[in-house]
């Protein structure tokens, strides 16, 4: 037996994933009505539209995202995303910088590494974009002595968002540690023993994009 845990948040129209960015637009490009002119009697289709920014929703973040010249979706291996070791590491929900502390005497190399700090509940509501937890740079530069795939996060985002700083991202991607934020039901799974998946779309030239990350779990 095993179970697929959804791990991401639902793209809908208008729906904002970060204050300042703009929510995506879907729309008909050919809607039933209007496809009715080009096929056969009996014979409708729907091609749908999306506008929107690469970060929305649960997404992640490639190396070009925070650098020049590193490598962008397209170029992410799939053995980075796709059928990765996980391990979850819950953290204080009464703290919002999480340090080094929470990964103390744990092996991650090659793993993907996930924080569960519970803030996924307020997802969908004005409490989300404030006051998040986030990761500290002392925390940042364990990891990237630690080396796993890729760090993921279930909140607004892995770095405090107070100032313009952003050494989390500055650290992890430098070290092509890929960076998964807003992810959701991490209280779903085992501390370990369970397989990430959390693969983008091909895009070239393209630094952020959503996933359907999701977990394998042996029961």
């Amino acid at each position: 037996m095993r179970r697929l845990i959804d791990l991401s948040h639902a793209v809908e129209h208008g729906m904002v994933t970060y204050p300042g960015l703009p929510g995506p637009v879907i729309s008909d490009y050919l809607s039933r009505e209007a496809s009715k002119d080009r096929y056969a009697q009996g014979t409708t289709f729907h091609i749908g539209k999306i506008e929107m920014v690469g970060n929305t929703g649960t997404y992640i973040d490639a190396p070009f995202h925070r650098y020049e010249g590193e490598k962008d979706l397209a170029e992410l291996p799939l053995e980075q995303v796709a059928d990765l070791e996980g391990i979850v590491f819950r953290a204080d929900p009464a703290r919002r910088a999480i340090g080094p502390e929470l990964f103390a005497g744990a092996d991650v190399r090659g793993k993907a590494v996930l924080v569960h700090t519970g803030w996924a509940r307020h997802w969908g509501t004005e409490a989300y974009f404030h006051g998040h937890p986030f990761l500290t740079a002392e925390a940042a530069e364990w990891l990237k002595a630690a080396g796993p795939a890729l760090v993921g996060i279930d909140s607004l985002n892995i770095d405090d968002t107070v100032t313009g700083e952003r050494p989390v991202h500055s650290i992890l991607l430098a070290a092509g540690i890929l960076i998964v934020e807003h992810l959701r039901g991490l209280e779903q799974l085992p501390a370990s023993g369970f397989r990430f998946h959390a693969v983008p779309v091909k895009v070239r030239g393209c630094s952020a994009f959503p996933v359907r990350a999701y977990a394998v779990v042996e029961a």
